[in-house]
């Protein structure tokens, strides 16, 4: 911040890491840059496959197949960080079903909805600051 000083006002965009925006009706809308500050914070966590870390960061859902380990006793409808099975956050979504619902699951069945991932930097560079 105080190397920021040096810089004039009106040629300084941002200082620090931009955790998302407010919307027009008021709400926040958390952005993929917040990933790393979330990702070491996490109390609920999701590791998929290598087979699935692609649809994902192609924006799709997560399907139980493509499910390598989850937090135990995560609950229906919470916010979730999603890992590759080398620990590397990609992430983050919410979860469609609690994490005893997901055993009885066929594997087709979507476990977590996609809320942002890191393909987003690629997909969403003109808007995403």
């Amino acid at each position: 911040m105080r190397l920021a000083i040096s810089v004039a006002r009106p040629n300084l965009i941002s200082l620090g890491t931009c955790f998302g925006k407010f919307s027009k009706s008021g709400k926040f809308k958390l952005h993929i840059t917040a990933l790393d500050h979330m990702a070491q914070y996490a109390k609920y966590k999701i590791w998929i496959k290598p087979n699935g870390e692609m649809p994902f960061l192609y924006g799709n859902h997560i399907v139980k197949a493509h499910l390598g380990r989850i937090t135990e006793d995560t609950p229906e409808h919470q916010g979730v960080v999603v890992f590759s099975m080398s620990d590397v956050p990609l992430g983050f979504g919410v979860t469609a079903r609690s994490t005893i619902d997901t055993r009885n699951l066929d594997p087709t069945a979507i476990i977590v909805f996609h809320q942002a991932d890191v393909g987003e930097y690629l997909r969403d560079e003109d808007t995403l600051f």
